[in-house]
């Protein structure tokens, strides 16, 4: 997730390591503290792989820093890592936050669409976080208040995310020219 969101990040911007830092820990720091030990790596591994060009240039006040951009082969890497992303970044929560804090670079409504709809099937799935043998367990089957708690938060995020999802379908799909998604 680190990786895709420095590449997300630097397709709208050149950006130095300190502001990348910034915009990175706005995102994911709920998540995990991005500490430089964690950063700094994931920068060299993209280096490495041509994916971000990294400059020395001038500072204006203090002395040179690295600047740091998408490579053409990053940014073709990011399209498709939008366009066809790992089912981790639809199932974690965290990662498809991630995921659709940069899917308007993905500049197709139709192929956004996709995405989207990959999500709602996850999310019309019947799930549970509980279980009575294979059996998943509602609210309504849990006397534990804080275990009901946790599902009946779910629930109504859930419930709202799928109304977003379906909404949203909608007007990518007319955009596009493509059928709108069933309520």
């Amino acid at each position: 997730m680190l990786e895709f969101a420095i590449l997300g990040f630097l397709f709208e911007s050149r950006l130095y390591g300190y502001e990348l830092r910034k915009r990175l820990a706005a995102l994911t720091g709920h998540v995990r503290p991005l500490s430089d030990g964690t950063l700094y790596p994931a920068i060299k591994r993209l280096v490495a792989a041509d994916l971000v060009l990294k400059n020395l240039e001038a500072g204006s006040i203090a002395a040179p820093r690295h600047m740091l951009e998408l490579s053409p082969a990053g940014h073709g890497t990011l399209l498709l890592m939008l366009r066809e992303p790992d089912d981790i970044f639809i199932t974690d929560e965290n990662q498809w936050f991630c995921l659709l804090a940069f899917l308007r670079h993905l500049d197709d409504p139709a192929a956004q669409a996709a995405v989207l709809r990959r999500r709602l099937e996850f999310l019309s799935t019947p799930a549970s976080f509980f279980y009575e043998g294979d059996r998943p367990l509602s609210a309504e089957d849990v006397g534990d208040p804080f275990r009901r708690g946790v599902l009946q938060i779910a629930r109504v995020t859930s419930r709202t995310e799928i109304e977003w999802l379906r909404n949203t379908i909608g007007e990518l799909e007319a955009q596009s020219g493509h059928s709108a998604v069933g309520n």
